[in-house]
């Protein structure tokens, strides 16, 4: 599943792909959120480790799950 963190102050957003279940990702995001846990820690497809600060949060937004794109043609 796709996942697009805004960060404030940044001028970009942090995008990574998680093997996680959207419940999963919803129930890390609103732990953040809530304030019960300082950081929002989620890990990407290739084992990389993605740390915010939760009080740093501009938005999460969780996308579709994505499928094994393949070749250069666009369907």
């Amino acid at each position: 599943m796709e996942v697009k963190i805004g960060v404030q102050h940044a001028p970009r957003e942090i995008v990574l792909e998680s093997d996680l279940s959207a419940e999963e990702l919803e129930s890390i995001v609103t732990a953040a959120l809530s304030g019960t846990v300082p950081l929002l820690s989620l890990t990407d497809a290739k084992g990389r480790k993605v740390l915010v600060p939760s009080d740093r949060l501009s938005y999460v937004d969780l996308g579709e799950p994505s499928g094994r794109k393949v070749g250069f043609g666009a369907l």
